[in-house]
């Protein structure tokens, strides 16, 4: 007979993450855990983990098990976290009452906390990220509703994942909400079980009945500024000196001294220099045996080149192309069979190169009279609250699960069946480039005259269009080529701006390409798009015809068809419903032709920006300076 396998010892991150966790559960002001770059599959093991913790099952006395973790995600609506709408049967009919809802319901009542779980931060609704700015680390939560008036103390523990690279996207005051940070990209993480031995005696009925508050030493506030640096925030030397306190009460300690403070730091995988320990126990600064179960983790930060890659004293790779064309790469290294290079720290939008949202936590305005259940592109499922909006095939799986116990001989819908899609929101404005690199020379920065245009495009929240003429790139050169984006901090907006010119320049086919663009949009949202802009930045001197782009290919002379061709697509854009698309065309001041420019715009129907002024004056014979 074979023997049993014995499980896998779980290695130091596993362990500290297990502690963390523990701390978490023990202290409410600590009662936000952020995980980055965390493995989607082990998400739900970490919140069972956790709620195993919170709720001490498996210590004496705590058999039962608790409530499942409340998942939130992109549809996570107000309505939905605050508050709950409740019938009762009375004596004297059916009444309507409005309960707390999922988030505040445990507030104010004996039992464990419950556990809020977010799979991806970054995608969390603009509803749940205002929840977890109100409630993490809050003495206090109010909640007002018809017929509901509550005040008490959040309870709930929260548990979110992050990629590194989308942390610069997000809020700093959502980010400063979760107290206890980690960096998960390496976890293995053995069975639950397993782990929970791990932690030190006493430690989970201690994290399951809450630590009372100890002092904190002089010397261990002393060596926080000394892990976060001057320029940290006042919440994260709070969140370090409060997971310090939290430590040294579940040690038993009666104070926190330096040594926890240490210990704090090495948990979240903050670097401790050995001068900040000699290594001795009678220092007070570490203790050996903590320092023998948690090394000190080591950096993996890499310099950078302005692209993203990190730097090396190898040959750059063959590639240099992402693999991936919709989002940046996942798990993947910058070379074939490298692991992953993720910035190890806590803190990684202190070095994020993405701009964030503008006004991440507040919803954008609208201008529609629709409904709002009835716009945007469905991303999941609901219970229906009317008749509006249904999900057919939901409803009726839903329906198909119960027709056995219902005992009807024909297939019965109930009310209860019902359901309705949830769907993201759409964008009221959109913004179409198109951009003519063989137009931009070496001395001129087009993104200066472009810089309004993004600006209105970012603080709007506008969908783009990005078109791109004459790329020295483009796979093929007699076409144009775009792409959309949900944003303009997309980071393929930036690139584009950049990219080398090339020999041909199928203008036509990018006016072509933008009136499309725009078509589908006025048509798919019909009156939803409230504005659209319409950037055409070029010299105007398109030398491909429009056939050769249908075709591919080019036979005999060009001539002027080029430009014809052009000015027949911009005439269709004219003729566009101009009471919400607004174009521009930035003159590039090139030379011959430099009319081209003003006839392309008022074939649009458009206004020309002068892209680089001073490229449109020269000196006449007499020297005297005139404007062409």
């Amino acid at each position: 007979m074979s023997e049993p396998s014995v499980p896998e010892e779980p290695d130091d991150l596993a362990r500290r993450l297990t502690r963390a966790l523990a701390c978490a559960a023990a202290e409410p002001t600590l009662s936000g855990v952020l995980l980055f770059d965390l493995d989607p599959r082990l998400m739900d093991s970490v919140a069972e983990l956790f709620t195993r913790i919170v709720t001490g099952v498996g210590i004496p006395g705590r058999s039962e098990p608790g409530p499942a973790p409340l998942v939130l995600g992109a549809t996570s609506r107000d309505e939905d976290l605050w508050v709950r709408p409740r019938l009762r049967r009375e004596p004297d009919g059916i009444t309507f009452r409005i309960e707390p809802g999922p988030l505040v319901r445990a507030d104010g009542r004996p039992g464990p906390p419950p556990v809020v779980a977010v799979p991806d931060l970054a995608r969390l609704s603009v509803a749940g990220m205002r929840a977890a700015v109100q409630l993490l680390g809050a003495d206090v939560a109010v909640v007002e509703h018809t017929g509901l008036r509550q005040v008490a103390r959040p309870r709930a523990r929260w548990l979110a994942a992050c990629r590194s690279a989308d942390a610069g996207r997000l809020s700093p005051h959502l980010l400063d909400r979760f107290a206890v940070r980690l960096p998960a990209a390496a976890l293995r993480l053995p069975p639950a079980d397993h782990l929970l031995a791990t932690l030190p005696p006493g430690w989970r009925t201690a994290a399951a009945q809450g630590v009372p508050a100890i002092r904190v030493t002089d010397e261990a506030l002393g060596r926080v500024p000394e892990f976060l640096g001057p320029d940290a925030g006042v919440r994260r030397e709070l969140a370090l000196a409060r997971l310090a306190r939290t430590l040294a009460a579940l040690d038993g300690a009666q104070a926190a001294s330096a040594r926890h403070c240490d210990e704090a730091a090495l948990l979240m995988g903050l670097t401790v220099t050995d001068a900040a320990h000699p290594g001795s126990a009678d220092s007070g600064v570490l203790d050996p045996a903590f320092s023998a179960r948690h090394p000190r983790p080591a950096s993996r930060r890499l310099p950078r080149r302005g692209d993203g890659a990190p730097l090396g004293d190898g040959p750059r790779p063959e590639h240099d192309g992402p693999l991936l064309e919709s989002e940046p790469p996942e798990g993947i290294g910058t070379d074939a069979g490298r692991a992953p290079v993720v910035p190890a720290t806590p803190y990684p939008e202190d070095e994020a190169e993405v701009l964030r949202d503008f006004a991440p936590l507040r919803n954008p305005w609208q201008r529609r009279r629709s409904v709002a259940s009835a716009r945007g592109v469905a991303v999941g499922t609901r219970r229906a609250r009317d008749l509006r909006d249904l999900a057919h095939v939901r409803t009726v799986r839903e329906a198909a699960v119960h027709q056995r116990v219902r005992g009807h001989r024909r297939f019965t819908v109930s009310p209860v069946d019902l359901h309705s899609y949830v769907r993201a929101g759409t964008p009221e404005r959109m913004l179409v480039l198109v951009l003519d690199h063989t137009c931009r020379a070496d001395d001129w920065d087009w993104q200066d005259a472009l810089t309004p245009f993004l600006q209105w495009a970012y603080t709007g929240r506008a969908a783009a269009q990005v078109v791109e003429v004459g790329s020295a790139q483009a796979r093929d050169e007699l076409r144009a080529e775009s792409f959309a984006v949900r944003s303009v901090l997309d980071p393929r907006v930036l690139a584009a701006l950049y990219r080398p010119s090339g020999r041909a320049t199928p203008l036509a086919h990018g006016i072509e390409q933008a009136a499309q663009a725009l078509r589908r949009a006025f048509q798919q949202h019909g009156s939803d798009l409230a504005e659209a802009w319409l950037v055409v930045v070029t010299d105007g001197r398109g030398n491909v015809p429009l056939r050769a782009s249908h075709t591919g290919r080019l036979s005999g002379p060009v001539a002027a068809a080029g430009v014809e061709d052009a000015f027949e697509a911009a005439a269709r854009i004219g003729a566009m419903d101009r009471t919400r698309l607004h174009v521009a065309v930035v003159d590039a001041a090139r030379e011959p032709y430099g009319d081209l420019p003003f006839t392309l715009a008022e074939t649009l129907g458009g206004s020309v920006v002068e892209g680089r002024p001073a490229q449109r004056t020269r000196t006449s014979d007499e020297g005297v300076a005139g404007e062409r």
